[in-house]
């Protein structure tokens, strides 16, 4: 016996809105759905259902972008019973732009119930190409509506071709366990009124119950490429049956070494498929790779091959890496800041930054590879809540962190990959928002620098509001955030190869 989380239609008008999937949102719908009670049902795998009890309910200030452990434990077969259709939702249904894009009414139903109003440009352009069946390359930056530009009308295929127990015909492949947690997590949302299953499997946390959801017959995967190659290695999945194959964050998967892990799994695939790839950048390598992967693509570019988020004000402060952290300490002390992530190149930095944060009074924690899956929800799920205010990250988790209201982005260690810098500070700013990002540069990191500006092809400014902070935080931060020495007052500062 094994027990699986099952979504029930709603009982309370509390609506959310996941930032990831970069919703254009208006007033509120005429449609008051409740928020989603859980309930455990008891199955057989000889038989079918036995029995129901109810479990604890779902908090309903939990939001739907904040991934749970379940997630990696079971899939969710779920076809909720759904409230009535009345004139009024039906009409609504009928009035959504959703609808325009060749979606089924109950996944019309989903957006409605998640206050969706617009879809985001990413999604008008993607999602008709994928009901069409066309493979797609999508270049766009976090925040833009990418998740669900995809999962909606894949949803929409499945629908129409519902194998109860057939073999897995989507595979989600991601890079990191927080992504691949998020879109299960959309998954659920949006189907929620279909009979779709989906399971989720990554590394970091026991695969037993992976196995489990696995022999449910999921329609869907979502997978990190190292613990789905040892599944296989297992037997314990097959991919014959895949139809649809879908390569989110292209770009992290080769920054994280993954690209060999990536031609493993395909090479498990039927050659016979819709390929979707999905990158924030197009460097040559994701180029490259695409051609070796999709057939006659449709290309969709929202935004330019390299750019940074439009909505993000972006700068510069050169100071002795002895004194970023109290120049950090300062900045993070000014009240404007709601919540800042903070980037460290390595784990330990990470590590070490936060019990420093700490111990100068600024709530803290940090997130990277080397923590257990558990420590690093709690670590989210605190940041989401807003009980720890800074969180101290390294790039790995970059991508995995979809959470509302990051006012500020500091890069305490530029990233020795340019293209990890767009990543880092498309954290915030999403969705519409504005947000900050400052970089720290200290002498060593100036080359690191310049390949950001020629990779972004603009020049970051120097902030005098910043390095007024560091002075006032360390003298020895305001001479090296000082933009030019007192003998060189008045005089432009030349270009020399690395910076100035």
């Amino acid at each position: 016996m094994a027990s699986i989380d099952w979504t029930s239609p709603p009982h309370s008008a509390t609506p959310t809105r996941g930032i990831e999937d970069g919703f254009q949102s208006g007033a509120r719908s005429p449609i008051t759905e409740p928020s989603r009670e859980r309930v455990t049902i008891l199955v057989s795998f000889q038989s079918s259902w036995r029995g129901r009890r109810p479990s604890a309910a779902r908090s309903p200030s939990r939001s739907p972008n904040q991934s749970s452990q379940h997630h990696e434990a079971q899939p969710v077969a779920v076809k909720a019973p759904a409230p009535p259709l009345t004139p009024e939702i039906a009409e609504a249904i009928k009035a959504s732009p959703f609808a325009a894009l060749g979606i089924a009414d109950a996944l019309v139903r989903a957006t409605l119930d998640e206050q969706y109003k617009d879809p985001s440009p990413i999604q008008a352009e993607i999602i008709p190409h994928v009901v069409a069946r066309r493979d797609v390359i999508g270049c766009a930056q976090t925040g833009t509506g990418k998740t669900a530009a995809f999962v909606l009308p894949l949803l929409q295929l499945l629908s129409t071709s519902a194998d109860p127990r057939g073999p897995i015909r989507v595979l989600i492949l991601t890079p990191t366990r927080e992504l691949a947690a998020q879109i299960g997590e959309r998954i659920e949302v949006y189907g929620r009124y279909l009979g779709i299953r989906h399971a989720i499997v990554y590394g970091g946390v026991s695969q037993h119950r992976q196995e489990i959801a696995l022999r449910q017959s999921p329609d869907m995967l979502v997978a990190t490429p190292g613990r789905l190659l040892d599944l296989m290695q297992q037997r314990l999945v097959k991919l014959d049956g895949v139809t649809h194959f879908v390569l989110d964050e292209a770009d992290r998967m080769l920054d994280m070494g993954f690209v060999n892990d990536v031609r493993r799994v395909v090479a498990a695939i039927p050659t016979q498929r819709q390929t979707l790839l999905f990158s924030a950048t197009m460097p040559q390598a994701i180029e490259a790779l695409a051609q070796s992967l999709l057939k006659n693509p449709v290309r969709v570019s929202i935004t330019p091959a390299v750019t940074t988020a439009e909505r993000v004000e972006q700068s510069v402060v050169f100071v002795a890496k002895a004194d970023k952290r109290a120049m950090l300490e300062t900045v993070l002390r000014d009240g404007t800041v709601e919540r800042a992530l903070v980037f460290t190149r390595t784990k330990h930095g990470a590590n070490r930054l936060s019990e420093q944060l700490d111990k100068a009074g600024i709530g803290s924690a940090a997130i990277h590879g080397n923590k257990t899956q558990g420590a690093r929800e709690r670590a989210l799920e605190a940041f989401r809540k807003g009980t720890t205010r800074v969180l101290v990250a390294t790039d790995v988790a970059a991508r995995g962190i979809d959470v509302d209201g990051i006012s500020l982005v500091v890069n305490f260690d530029l990233p020795n990959v340019a293209e990890s810098y767009v990543h880092r500070i498309g954290r915030t700013g999403r969705a519409g928002a504005s947000g900050r990002a400052i970089s720290f540069c200290d002498r060593d990191e100036r080359p690191l620098l310049t390949d950001i500006e020629r990779f972004i092809r603009r020049r970051l400014p120097s902030s005098g509001t910043d390095a007024g902070a560091a002075a006032a935080a360390s003298p020895g931060a305001a001479a090296a955030a000082s933009p030019a020495s007192p003998a060189r007052q008045g005089r432009p500062r030349r270009y020399r190869g690395s910076r100035w």
